[in-house]
């Protein structure tokens, strides 16, 4: 069997992820908080403006943390949590709770997941905004 590397997600690439995510808030009006992990669900890069509520980097850090466990994008995840859900007893039976609310979202190459961005600060709708229009500059 023969597998073909994938190039990791890399400190730049972190911090462009922020740099657009921080962007696009800022053509909307809105001040955000921006998590990057990588794969191993390590922080890569954070940014907080001071503007931003104090919560929202906690935010935005659970947002990326259930992107990257769940390999899917918090928005998509919503409903699965709700009791007769997917995962409604999910949240208690990990380390590190987990946060259904959009503004997470997977980054992969290649098909493979090589990290996650989490956005808080704004509307939940709006942070899932963010969160795509950055990891799709990746592209």
């Amino acid at each position: 069997m023969t597998t073909t590397a994938v190039v990791p997600l890399t400190t730049a690439d972190a911090e462009a992820l922020v740099t657009t995510a921080v962007e696009a808030a800022g053509k909307a009006g809105v001040t955000v908080s921006v998590t990057v992990l990588d794969a191993g669900g390590h922080l890569l890069a954070f940014r907080r403006d001071d503007r931003a509520v104090l919560i929202s980097g906690e935010t935005s850090t659970r947002k990326a943390y259930t992107a990257l466990q769940l390999n899917s994008p918090t928005a998509d995840l919503v409903d699965a949590v709700q009791p007769g859900g997917l995962f409604h007893t999910l949240p208690t039976a990990l380390d590190r709770p987990l946060l259904f609310i959009a503004g997470g979202v997977p980054v992969r190459r290649d098909g493979r997941l090589i990290g996650a961005v989490g956005v808080g600060g704004g509307a939940p709708e709006q942070d899932h905004g963010f969160a795509t229009a950055a990891v799709e500059s990746l592209a």
